[in-house]
């Protein structure tokens, strides 16, 4: 068994769900892997990444419209360093997850018909989101 680690940044427009299937996906075929386990690992404290549906953006906006009544932005947060929307998007990473983990088959990523990975952006403003995308797993089979 070998492993590959890729780096990848995402620029982000600002409070969003951003598909990166695509791009973790590149990683899996550049890797080789026929057979193994995909882990995405997003560094940051105010992101995080998600296994969602991708077919109907309905879904995505309920989620977005659901997690503001969850952690609004508003006075009751005392950490305000960078601004309103600062703890709630500490506060919206801490209920989803920094990692999501994606077995690969054939050499691709085993997701599920309707599924996608998303990088869940907290912030209000546009940030450079880093990923580390670690691919462990066989060639052959």
């Amino acid at each position: 068994m070998a492993t590959w680690q890729y780096e990848r940044t995402v620029r982000t427009r600002g409070r969003e769900l951003c598909d990166v299937t695509a791009e973790v996906a590149g990683c899996v075929r550049e890797s080789g892997v026929a057979v193994g386990l995909c882990t995405v690992f997003v560094q940051h404290t105010s992101a995080s990444l998600i296994i969602q549906e991708n077919a109907d953006p309905a879904v995505l906006r309920d989620l977005t419209r659901w997690m503001a009544k969850v952690a609004p932005e508003g006075s009751e947060w005392e950490h305000d360093a960078e601004g309103p929307d600062d703890m709630p998007a500490h506060a919206r990473a801490a209920i989803t997850k920094t990692s999501e983990s994606v077995p690969v088959r054939d050499g691709r990523l085993l997701l599920g018909t309707w599924q996608g990975l998303y990088l869940w952006e907290h912030r209000a403003q546009s940030h450079q989101r880093r990923l580390v995308v670690h691919i462990s797993g066989d060639a052959s089979v």
